[in-house]
């Protein structure tokens, strides 16, 4: 009798997982079904003036190695780059200052590199606390924003440490989990507690060591979006089939799957239109030995209410933040060119609707150049702020060419635009959220063949989705060689 897994969510997480289990278990049958019409997730990449340009995520962290594997395993090792450049610029106080390396996360470890973006008062601020003590460990998890203003004033909170993590997460840095955002700074100070700075001058130097001089970041040439595309050719994906419960059986599961609305099978990832035949019929009850949720909080949630039940509710506590890409694509050579790097961070504090924007076809080997368009995007939206974003394609693409002349100077007309909107896309990791995550996991543990993954858990990163699908398909393997014996 063979056995079939259904994978639920076909982002990076599930199309994964999907993979890893068809490596474990090539005798059975792996089904990803993803509920809009292409897969993916956050990973997508469109045509923008001729020119392929990532508009949802653009890099991965390749120190890490899931991300780095993967790649290797899909045969894209020749198609790995890096970025041209790493120097970026901040927003500080209506000007550009170089971001000031050798920070974590924003958190200063080095009093000379954060000089041009803080005060005096806040410098001697900083230089004083190892001695402002004592400082003992950490009761638990706190909020970063909340400990680096103890610590440093709300200068450094403002100027350093908001406009990296809303980068990161969408969100604000005094709601953002220290222990889930710099776990090795969290470790550092529940267990030892003492000076702020020089803990995170420890946790900078260790990173420097293991890294050995590799790049930090890479993506593929074409597209980041290609990891996701090559993943979906290796196997079948039902795009158009959305799940709408999952109930336990004795020995398995009953996935009920909704109407197929603009797509149907999907062989390679590219959704088919309309109802082929062999598509996803409405209301069908598909069981399935094992299933792995890899869905968003919020749809997980309703997914495990009727299975893990305790699982559900901590899903559902977790809050989400949406943004927008904005993409312009301007004719070569440009009356204005950019200031040198990869690009520009915004703090809140400078009053602007975006928070970042990247020149790409300067961070990126040969963006746009064969279509000879420079190429760059902004990021707009952070966690609570949706009323700027609910604003027309037209008037964004407007108000960010406007910021984009106040900043840089370049007020050309562009020659193209996209506008990407990801709405809920970023969970926000509050305080506690690495509990939450455990006590998931373990609501979930209890019901054999069924597992989690995605952003919502360990990390928001393509390597971080890609670890955490392994897992839970290395999980839900484990359950069916258990049923076996």
């Amino acid at each position: 009798m063979s056995v079939r897994i259904v994978v639920v969510g076909g982002g990076i997480a599930g199309l994964s997982a999907a993979f890893r289990l068809r490596q474990l278990r090539p005798d059975a049958e792996v089904l990803l079904l993803e509920a809009t019409g292409r897969v993916g997730g956050k990973l997508r990449r469109v045509q923008v003036a001729g020119a392929w340009v990532d508009v949802g995520a653009e890099a991965m962290l390749v120190r890490r190695p899931e991300g780095l594997a993967m790649v290797s395993a899909l045969g894209l090792d020749g198609e790995l780059v890096h970025p041209l450049t790493t120097a970026a610029l901040l927003r500080s106080g209506g000007t550009h200052q170089p971001l000031p390396p050798r920070t974590l996360m924003g958190v200063p470890t080095d009093l000379d590199a954060v000089r041009p973006v803080l005060s005096g008062p806040t410098l001697d601020r900083i230089a004083a606390e190892p001695d402002g003590g004592p400082y003992p460990p950490l009761a638990g998890d706190v909020p970063i924003g909340e400990l680096v203003d103890e610590r440093f004033g709300p200068e450094v909170v403002d100027r350093l440490v908001d406009p990296l993590l809303g980068g990161v997460y969408a969100g604000h840095a005094r709601r953002i989990s220290l222990q889930a955002a710099v776990p090795g700074l969290a470790d550092r100070l529940m267990a030892e507690g003492g000076s702020l700075l020089l803990a995170a001058r420890a946790v900078v130097a260790e990173g420097a060591r293991d890294a050995s001089g590799r790049p930090v970041f890479g993506s593929l040439t074409g597209g980041l979006a290609r990891l996701a595309e090559t993943l979906a050719s290796k196997f079948t994906v039902r795009c158009g089939a959305t799940v709408r419960g999952i109930e336990r059986l004795d020995g398995g599961f009953a996935v009920s799957v909704g109407g197929v609305s603009d797509g149907g099978v999907s062989d390679g990832g590219v959704p088919v239109g309309g109802v082929p035949v062999g598509g996803v019929p409405f209301a069908e009850r598909m069981i399935a030995d094992a299933v792995v949720v890899a869905t968003p909080a919020g749809k997980a949630a309703t997914l495990l209410s009727g299975v893990a039940p305790m699982a559900a509710a901590e899903l559902a506590g977790i809050e989400t933040a949406s943004m927008v890409i904005v993409t312009l694509a301007f004719r070569l050579p440009v009356p204005q060119p950019l200031p040198a790097g990869s690009g520009l961070l915004i703090p809140q504090a400078e009053g602007l609707a975006a928070k970042a924007m990247t020149f790409s076809s300067q961070k990126w080997p040969g963006v746009g150049a064969e279509a000879g368009v420079l190429l760059l995007r902004a990021s707009l939206g952070r966690a609570g702020e949706q009323t700027q974003l609910q604003r027309p394609d037209d008037e964004l693409v407007a108000l960010v060419r406007q910021e984009l002349a106040e900043l840089t100077g370049l007020a050309a007309e562009p020659v193209d635009s996209h506008v990407q909107r990801w709405g809920g896309a970023l969970p926000q990791y509050a305080t506690g959220h690495p509990d939450r995550v455990r006590r998931i996991r373990e609501a979930v543990a209890r019901v054999p063949g069924l597992a989690v993954c995605g952003a919502s858990y360990d990390g928001v990163g393509i390597p971080a989705c890609i670890g955490s699908a392994q897992r839970a398909a290395d999980q839900v393997v484990a359950a069916l060689a258990t049923v076996a014996r």
